[in-house]
């Protein structure tokens, strides 16, 4: 994704003044990613997709071997935005208090007080996500989906913005859990980080040495207040939808439930889920509406973890983004 400012230009040539303010949207994803490449080297296509989800108020789950710098985007991503974070280690014996928090009884005022768990924030990483059994998955189903907690019967809303950053490692199983499908369900983008390439890898030694003794993080400086990113996330609720493009997006989805590789298809809120993302990605490429090509970029983060191959395929090694990628050849682009 590049930052043009195609707010003046329709098919290049014929000018038109556009709808809603994207150059301002526009500006305010270039300091952001400014601010995390004098740290990050490459990685553009991630930094886009999580940049898309909050603008779309939509979770994250990062997906990426150990070292490739998961952790380190979400933590530098909270640094370039001046509002709340917290980071939250899931470990085998984690409890739901430990993340939402509890009651405690105060003797001096014989009153029971709610004391708040390091969810109640705006930006939350959580770090290797599956490490934590079901019990404690399940009390991150409420707040993720309904932005609220309930606890003891008295229900408290999280403050917005409210944005969940998940990381997880493929290839390490033991000690691990599998993330319940209900949750799963609940990230808006699944997105896998690869290896960098050989030059970006002698880029990243050559910014270490140069960088010395000083902590690569206190580079990084807030530029976006929270109050810009709710005016944004406003901002792309505004951005336009065809109606020949909602049923492109309905189709595909249906499509996944018909595949006779998939076992469990997408649910109507992957429907939603795509069409909130690529309305926050038409905006992120500075359109105020969206076009058959932002769909298809970002039903793949949307899908590739809401749909469950057959077990046939899965011992044959098919992956879910080769199965997407047929249905989307499969329908017809909407001119």
């Amino acid at each position: 994704m590049e930052i043009n400012d195609m707010s003046n230009f329709n098919n290049g040539d014929t000018p038109f003044e556009s709808r809603i303010k994207v150059q301002e949207l526009n500006h305010m994803a270039f300091r952001i990613r400014n601010e995390i490449s004098k740290v990050i080297v490459g990685q553009e296509r991630v930094l886009d997709l999580i940049l898309t989800a909050l603008l779309a108020n939509g979770h994250v789950l990062i997906e990426g071997v150990p070292g490739v710098a998961k952790t380190l985007i979400a933590k530098l991503l909270a640094r370039s935005i001046d509002t709340g974070y917290s980071r939250i280690q899931f470990t085998p014996d984690l409890m739901p208090s430990d993340v939402l928090g509890t009651t405690v009884f105060n003797s001096a005022t014989s009153t029971f007080e709610f004391n708040q768990g390091p969810v109640f924030s705006n930006l939350i990483l959580i770090d290797e996500v599956n490490r934590a059994p079901a019990k404690t998955q399940s009390a991150l189903f409420e707040v993720m989906e309904e932005r609220q907690v309930t606890i003891d019967g008295t229900t408290r809303q999280m403050d917005a913005p409210f944005l969940v950053i998940a990381t997880q490692n493929p290839v390490e199983h033991e000690g691990t859990y599998r993330l319940p499908e209900a949750q799963l369900d609940r990230f808006l983008f699944k997105v896998k980080i690869d290896y960098p390439t050989l030059e970006q890898e002698v880029t990243i030694m050559q910014n270490a040495g140069a960088r010395g003794i000083v902590k690569e993080i206190d580079e990084v400086h807030a530029v976006v207040s929270q109050e810009e990113i709710l005016k944004f996330q406003e901002l792309v609720h505004h951005v336009i939808v065809e109606p020949q493009l909602l049923r492109y997006i309905a189709t595909i989805i249906e499509k996944t439930r018909k595949h006779s590789s998939i076992y469990l298809g997408a649910s109507p809120r992957a429907s939603l889920s795509v069409l909130k993302a690529s309305k926050a990605y038409a905006a992120l490429e500075g359109r105020d509406f969206v076009t058959p090509e932002d769909i298809r970029e970002v039903v793949y983060p949307v899908l590739v973890h809401r749909i469950i191959l057959s077990p046939e395929k899965e011992m044959e090694g098919v992956k879910p983004e080769t199965v997407i990628r047929q249905i989307l050849d499969s329908v017809e682009v909407p001119r």
